[in-house]
């Protein structure tokens, strides 16, 4: 006899942040509205995705709910903190036990500066609300992916970026969203590549480097608003990584020397992906196979992503 399975996927483009300012406030160890916590800075979405897939089984009546979380094929359940959360926030809203399968598969490395949690969260909130019939409108949606971020520190204003997709913005922190969509030129190309993890929550915990990209961060802003272009951007965003000193305190000599072998080049510019060991450059078509040569100085070929920046819809 089949079992009566049901199943959906909805993918969710990855992203790097440029810069960022911390807006947050916090009460001892617990977050008061999470909501209004959250960043102020500019990223970009990606034509990666994060890939999250449910499978829906149904259980016996008197039987509890079960969840099971995969990322990138390795079971982890309660160690996938973002996920975890969400799960246990919506689990009064499942009328009759289930078991739950969830798998998130990433195009880009995680723990890396490319939003995979966001993702992740985003990919499974809108999933769970579709395949279980939770009836949440999408604005809820957001604003639990929101905060299950926030709570969990792995990211402050990646979900709002990925909602909003392209070049954007986020002129407000926490959730809902305001952003402010940057025009980008045609014929242009993103390359990309990681040194290795390093957490998120490793980094916004670090009170040294909170105060300093708080600082910083937001005197970055102030000067992008006032001419938010792709140049103005790239530029603003190395400025950024300089005055934070944040390679210096990672220990990233790799990452150091790449940026400054990318920007000798007349490009639109290269920085580094926040936060992760990661190194962006933005350049016209014509120059994609000239920087992967220095990419390649610097890397493997199989880790080094050639991609564009997505302006198009989130997809089921």
């Amino acid at each position: 006899m089949k079992e009566n399975i049901e199943e959906i996927q909805v993918k969710i483009p990855h992203r790097i942040t440029g810069f960022f300012e911390i807006v947050s406030i916090k009460s001892g160890n617990q977050y008061d509205k999470p909501e209004n916590i959250g960043s102020k800075g500019a990223g970009f979405t990606l034509n990666a995705f994060g890939f999250t897939k449910i499978k829906v089984k149904p259980l016996d009546n008197g039987e509890d709910s079960i969840c099971h979380i995969y990322i990138n094929n390795e079971k982890l359940d309660e160690k996938a903190f973002t996920s975890n959360f969400i799960y246990n926030y919506i689990k009064h809203l499942i009328s009759k036990p289930k078991m739950i399968k969830i798998y998130h598969n990433f195009e880009l490395p995680v723990e890396s500066g490319y939003g995979a949690s966001g993702a992740g969260a985003l990919g499974l909130i809108f999933g769970l609300n579709k395949v279980l019939n939770l009836n949440l409108s999408d604005l809820e949606c957001g604003r639990i992916a929101h905060i299950s971020e926030v709570i969990n520190e792995t990211g402050l204003g990646t979900v709002c970026g990925q909602l909003n997709l392209g070049l954007s913005i986020l002129k407000k922190a926490g959730y809902p969203c305001v952003c402010e969509r940057i025009h980008i030129p045609k014929n242009i190309s993103v390359i990309t590549t990681s040194f290795g993890k390093i957490s998120t929550k490793s980094i916004l915990t670090d009170e040294k480097v909170r105060s300093r990209i708080i600082d910083v961060g937001k005197k970055t802003y102030q000067k992008f608003i006032k001419n938010p272009t792709i140049e103005t951007f790239v530029r603003l965003s190395l400025n950024f990584v300089e005055k934070t000193d944040i390679i210096n305190l990672l220990d990233l000599p790799k990452v150091r020397e790449l940026l400054f072998q990318l920007n000798k080049e007349r490009i639109i510019g290269s920085s580094m992906n926040q936060l992760g060991r990661s190194v962006y450059a933005i350049c016209k078509n014509k120059d994609v196979k000239e920087l992967i040569e220095i990419f390649r100085s610097y890397q493997t070929k199989d880790n080094i992503y050639v991609l564009k920046i997505n302006e198009k819809g989130l997809k089921n």
